[in-house]
Order: structure tokens, then sequence, then C-alpha cells
């Protein structure tokens, strides 16, 4: 059941960062959730797990960690077309 909650927690994260960034229309909910998940990983790596948690994510660092994943693979994106 955890991991459950933790998919949904990063589809959410991803889906926050995509808004955030202007890119949420063009990715799906796999992407959002790849994003979340692995934007969580960097957040908590570079600022520690400080503020509210859900499913063994801090959310703010996770949200940030998101919008610098979806800023960099935005970014790799527009430049390879």
């Amino acid at each position: 059941m955890h991991w459950i909650w933790v998919l949904l927690v990063g589809a959410v994260i991803g889906a926050i960062a995509g808004g955030i960034t202007s890119q949420g229309k063009s990715m799906g909910c796999a992407a959002n959730i790849i994003a979340g998940l692995v934007g969580s990983s960097l957040g908590q790596a570079l600022l520690g797990d400080w503020g509210p948690q859900v499913a063994g994510m801090a959310i703010i660092p996770s949200i940030i960690g998101a919008v610098i994943i979806v800023w960099i693979v935005a970014f790799i994106i527009s430049k390879s077309n």
C-alpha cells in the first residue's frame, strides 16, 4: 500500500512542478510520476527533508527538486529540436 501512496504523491509533485514551469501540458501521467520521484530524490539530497512529509517525501524540497528536473528536461528537449 505504501508504494501506491508514493506513486500518487510523486504524480502530484510532478504535476505541481509542471504547472510551475508551464511544461505541464506536454507531460503525461507517467512523466509526472517520474519527475516527482526523481525530483523528490534530488530535492531531498540537496535541501534535506525539512517541512511536511507525505509517503516519506518532504513536500517542499521535493517540489523544488521536481521543478529543477522539469526545467532541465525541457531545456534538453528544446535544444534537440
